[in-house]
């Protein structure tokens, strides 16, 4: 189906049909290559900005407390770890997650098995192109919350988990 055989207000000829929707801005995203319209929540239209907001305060937190920054986000095919640093003779892969109020409860739950096989594949790739010699090798949590009337707190695991 093309765009000429669609009519109504929701016929998207193109990218710049986007704002014309009737239904722009209540969660409704009209997708610019379809007719199709795709529900988003409102909440997580940022998740990906709020998410790289939490990288950052995780990293001011662990500079000031003597860490040194080794790769933000590395990557290994899809997979990522957000930070890698290191202290000393110690080198930690950390992940850091974080919510927005207390509705889908702690941020440290979200670190499921399958993410930790995850980072523990990549920081395997790590070592193994970066090297080291490196006394201990750890896994480390970064929890961080918001709420609306105060600042965003933080909470370091550290040592969160056991590689697999």
């Amino acid at each position: 189906m093309n765009a000429a055989s669609v009519s109504g207000p929701s016929a998207v000829s193109g990218v710049g049909r986007m704002a014309a929707s009737p239904v722009a801005g209540r969660g409704v995203v009209p997708c610019p290559y379809s007719t199709a319209l795709h529900r988003v929540r409102p909440s997580t239209m940022n998740t990906h900005r709020v998410g790289r907001r939490f990288e950052a305060l995780a990293a001011e937190y662990l500079l000031a407390r003597g860490w040194t920054i080794l790769a933000r986000n590395y990557r290994f095919g899809r997979k990522e770890i957000d930070l890698i640093v290191s202290r000393g003779r110690t080198l930690a892969f950390v992940e850091v997650k974080g919510r927005r109020g207390d509705g889908y409860g702690h941020p440290l739950e979200a670190i499921t098995w399958r993410k930790r096989r995850e980072i523990s594949q990549v920081a395997r790739h790590w070592i193994q192109e970066n090297g080291g010699r490196w006394d201990t090798i750890r896994f480390d949590a970064i929890a961080v919350r918001e709420v609306s009337d105060g600042p965003p707190t933080l909470e370091h695991t550290p040592d969160a988990w056991r590689r697999s």
